[in-house]
């Protein structure tokens, strides 16, 4: 196979906004995911955990797609922030299988942040991309705006410019590195209109005689697990802090540029959002609706992205990490009886008539595997960084009962019941989450020092 990874930008990419292009994604949508619920065959003939890697690697990394997919059933379309929440860790080396599977990974990532570059330049920034045809491309936001599409293209170029300076390396990898750089110059300008942009749209709110900076004060903005619609979500705001500093490093914005903006630095804008969020003690899912039990109050998103609003070097930030962390753990209705698979919430909000019958609740009593993954690394920066040992156990049990749920179902889940089952409803079978797999095992050789799968190149 040819390792040359380039690729001419495909400048005959059209993108399309607005209520009929919502319709017709909504639409296309609809027919793939009951096609998938009725069609689609489960390959319960494999168990081995090498064995569903090898099938999952496959399948999300396939020669003859056009972008990087999750899995069945969301392969028809593209998710933008999948790249900061759920596949930072495409490129680690330990989790490619050969050389082959490099190359591979490498040009699906270049193909893909390429389109989403093109689509910011064109001035859509949505939650989902769906393709309709002949390089046609209309983007749509389910739920509301989006606050994290930006930071996923960030992450996704973050891994491409990072790619040679993991060992061992493959030659795919500088490559990639290389591709990064040319689309962060070609694009830089686009991105950085679109990141001041997210910044003169925070508004304020009063609080307590102070006065934040919030995405949502006033209507909702789409993050991951978005269904609850809610104003004054902390991870949304996480989100967009991250952005905004991820920008930084990169070079796309002058912090002075955020600050003239905000009107304070981005350090002072984070003690702003922990000291709102967590003036309870431990960190509200959100300011909207009323107060209720601490429990009722928390959501396991909180753990935010990889290397993103969490870096924990402050002892007061790593009190309030635990303080939450601790709630988690220790309420029951957090759980999936006698497993460490830790559920969103604890309760089960807004459960529609839709959530039964088409769409899962995602922010209620469902297990994400991979909101579960970054738990458990946070957990082990949370030791790293205080110099103990206080989370590793449940860490490593978090990922033991994630491999078991993965030989059990054939696959790794995007969901799991809170019966421990694969999620289902009338039209959707469940999900098969292919390229969150890598992370899974970076995560996994972190918390128990050695990894879970080894390939011979």
């Amino acid at each position: 196979m040819n390792s040359d990874i380039s690729l001419p930008s495909h400048r005959g990419n059209r993108f399309y906004q607005g209520v009929a292009a919502t319709f017709f994604a909504n639409a296309l949508q609809a027919v793939n995911f009951l096609g998938d619920r009725f069609l689609r065959k489960s390959h319960h003939s494999l168990s081995a955990i090498e064995d569903l890697y090898r099938h999952s690697m496959d399948s999300a990394f396939s020669v003859t797609e056009a972008f990087l997919v999750t899995g069945a059933p969301h392969a028809s379309a593209y998710y933008p922030r999948d790249f900061a929440w759920f596949y930072p860790d495409v490129l680690d080396p330990e989790t490619i299988m050969d050389a082959q599977d490099a190359v591979r990974r490498a040009r699906l990532l270049d193909k893909s942040i390429r389109l989403l570059l093109e689509a910011v330049r064109a001035g859509v920034v949505t939650t989902t991309i769906v393709p309709a045809g002949r390089g046609r491309y209309l983007g749509v936001n389910y739920f509301s705006r989006p606050s994290d599409t930006l930071l996923g293209i960030l992450a996704g170029l973050q891994q491409m410019i990072s790619a040679d300076q993991r060992a061992p390396s493959y030659l795919a990898m500088s490559q990639c590195a290389h591709a990064g750089r040319l689309l962060l110059a070609e694009y830089g300008g686009d991105l950085k209109r679109a990141i001041l942009q997210l910044a003169s749209e925070l508004e304020p709110l009063d609080d307590g005689g102070s006065r934040y900076l919030l995405c949502d004060a006033h209507a909702p903005r789409s993050a991951a697990t978005d269904t609850r619609a809610e104003r004054r979500r902390f991870v949304t705001n996480a989100c967009v802090h991250t952005t905004f500093a991820w920008s930084v490093q990169l070079g796309l914005v002058d912090e002075n540029e955020l600050k003239r903006l905000l009107g304070r630095d981005l350090a002072q804008y984070k003690k702003d959002l922990l000291r709102l969020f967590g003036r309870d003690g431990y960190v509200r899912h959100s300011l909207d609706g009323p107060v209720s039990s601490p429990a009722s109050s928390v959501a396991l998103d909180f753990v935010s992205v990889h290397r993103g609003f969490w870096d924990l070097n402050d002892a007061s930030e790593r009190a309030l990490f635990a303080a939450t962390a601790d709630l988690i753990i220790a309420e029951p209705r957090f759980r999936i009886p006698r497993t460490f698979h830790f559920l969103v919430s604890a309760d089960n909000p807004r459960n529609k008539v839709i959530h039964k019958i088409a769409a899962p609740a995602y922010q209620g009593r469902s297990s994400w595997p991979t909101f579960n993954v970054e738990f458990a690394d946070r957990m082990l920066d949370y030791d790293e960084l205080s110099g103990s040992d206080t989370y590793r156990s449940c860490a490593q049990g978090i990922l033991k009962d994630i491999r078991t749920a993965t030989e059990l179902h054939g696959g790794y889940q995007e969901l799991i019941s809170e019966q421990g089952l694969k999620y289902r409803t009338w039209a959707y079978k469940g999900a098969v989450a292919h390229s969150w797999f890598p992370r899974f095992l970076s995560v996994w050789r972190r918390a128990y020092g050695s990894p879970l799968l080894q390939w011979n190149d």
